[in-house]
């Protein structure tokens, strides 16, 4: 990793992934549903629902509802977490294409 000084303070430059960064294993899974998860929790807000609301669009138990909302998702699958996204009014694309490097990587492109 890229080390850089700041004022004095030396810093290690991220790679993008703090999954990574931090040796977990199946990192870019965790980022990609930490990306969805973030955009449930935006939409939560956006529309002033309650866990209580939230679970009953969503089709979860409220208590995954206050997992989510706390950073819990490891109970919960990159598609559960897409359904709940489409009941939250959210349009999903997957683009499938072949990689320019040997092996591809997972992009979540929120917009």
């Amino acid at each position: 990793m890229e080390k850089r000084v700041i004022d004095g303070i030396e810093i290690e430059v991220g790679s993008g992934n703090v999954f990574a960064d931090l040796g977990l294993p199946d990192a870019e899974k965790l980022k990609i549903k930490s990306g969805l998860v973030f955009e449930i929790t935006k939409a939560i807000r956006r529309l002033g629902l309650t866990q209580e609301q939230a679970a009953r669009r969503m089709g979860i138990a409220q208590p995954k509802v206050s997992g989510l909302l706390r950073g819990d998702f490891a109970n919960l699958s990159e598609r559960k977490l897409m359904d709940c996204l489409t009941r939250l009014g959210y349009d999903i694309e997957i683009t499938v294409r072949q990689a320019e490097a040997e092996t591809g990587h997972l992009v979540l492109a929120a917009g």
